[in-house]
């Protein structure tokens, strides 16, 4: 039976931009609400949305085939910790057409030189292209980095450095076999570059970063971490991303030490932990995490760690554990006796575990221990399937759905 004129524009109204603006995040229960509205009326609006999979971030932008006309469109369908992420939203598009790279002095039409302007830039790729940065890639504030339409890989050197900076959007991208750089200057603005040390060779490295969002990449292979939020890093969504081949996948917190990553709030959502990983999916410190809807179809050591009293709510995430009987458990407490780590607020919600895996809970268990973890509503673990069915870069291709 067709829906009523009416309740179609009201569903518009549930999905409209206007929900995300560009303002701090103050309460994170207000987060809560309005992805709840945006799940509901993605969930309402399959009928119309062939293409609709109920995943809210994919149903946002995927299923229009002039994407590529609307990019910008992409920055008002963030969700979670990172959605106010405006990346380049209010800049030029600045398309990348030479796939070469100087550290100090980048030619325009280079990834770099983009990266570096102080202005915001939407940045979009002529073509395909691997991308053997020379050192790090500095990362300016305000950037959208987006591989739609394009096979981008950034491969073989150093990789992506978020530091100190705020509102990035890292979209698209092939992110492998990256390598430490340093002991070498790099520019990161204009006006400015300055002596690096030694990278650990992150894949994705955010320090210090604020509204940071990234989302459908690809990422395998480095030499420390896919991605890892450290030193005070906040607000940050990671999301719809396939991981593979990697041993210590994702860092969340500095060390027990550091205190001002006790603000820390990461959103990790609509992932696949896939083929070939071994722990840290992530490994948290301190602060506040909520992994949702994630498909881990592979793990050698844990999935879901941590220490220093962090907060993680796991709720309708999909957990297959290892053929191996040792490794059946989902969680490690790091670095703390039990009477200690016993107290800390770890809980699983509808998730699914399979093949023998269990999720060790520990804390007081109330839900207002997990206001500040949570950012959004979990749909059933049963839909994680369809929910991350597009994990990882997207072939796109112009003029029709993504």
């Amino acid at each position: 039976m067709a829906m009523p004129l009416l309740s179609f524009l009201l569903l518009s109204l549930f999905l409209a931009p206007s929900l995300i603006s560009s303002t701090p995040v103050h309460d994170p229960e207000l987060i809560v609400q309005e992805v709840h509205k945006s799940i509901n009326a993605s969930r309402r609006n399959l009928g119309f949305l062939s293409c609709g999979t109920g995943n809210p971030i994919d149903d946002c932008w995927r299923c229009d085939p002039q994407w590529e006309k609307n990019r910008k469109r992409l920055a008002d369908c963030a969700i979670g910790f990172g959605k106010h992420a405006t990346g380049g939203r209010d800049g030029k598009i600045y398309v990348v057409t030479d796939a070469g790279d100087h550290p100090v002095n980048p030619k325009p039409g280079t990834l770099r030189y983009g990266a570096i302007q102080d202005e915001p830039l939407w940045i979009i790729f002529q073509r395909d292209m691997v991308i053997k940065l020379k050192e790090e890639l500095m990362v300016n504030s305000f950037k959208t980095i987006d591989g739609r339409g394009a096979s981008v890989h950034i491969a073989g050197g150093p990789c992506i450095t978020i530091q100190y900076v705020t509102n990035i959007i890292i979209h698209g991208l092939n992110i492998h076999d990256c390598k430490q750089g340093g002991n070498a200057y790099v520019r990161d603005s204009p006006s400015h570059y300055g002596w690096r040390t030694l990278s650990d060779g992150d894949g994705v490295s955010i320090f210090g970063g604020s509204h940071i969002w990234v989302d459908h990449c690809s990422l395998s292979n480095c030499r420390d971490g896919l991605i890892d939020a450290i030193h005070g890093s906040t607000a940050i969504t990671i999301s719809n991303n396939y991981m593979t081949h990697h041993n210590k996948v994702m860092l969340l917190g500095h060390s027990d030490s550091y205190k001002q990553d006790k603000n820390m709030q990461v959103t990790i959502a609509f992932n696949h932990f896939g083929e070939g990983l071994v722990q840290r999916m992530p490994r948290c410190r301190l602060g506040y995490f909520h992994v949702v809807n994630n498909d881990y179809t592979h793990w050698q050591m844990y999935a879901i760690g941590g220490s220093a009293s962090p907060t993680i709510n796991s709720q309708g995430n999909r957990f297959l554990a290892p053929n191996d009987r040792f490794n059946k458990e989902v969680t490690k407490h790091e670095d703390a006796p039990q009477k200690e780590w016993k107290k800390w607020n770890w809980r699983s919600e509808g998730d699914l575990l399979l093949n023998g895996a269990f999720f060790t809970a520990s804390g007081a268990g109330s839900s207002s221990n997990y206001a500040k973890a949570s950012s959004l509503g979990a749909r059933p673990s049963s839909l994680v399937s369809s929910l991350t069915s597009g994990a990882g870069s997207l072939r796109c291709k112009k003029g029709s759905r993504c």
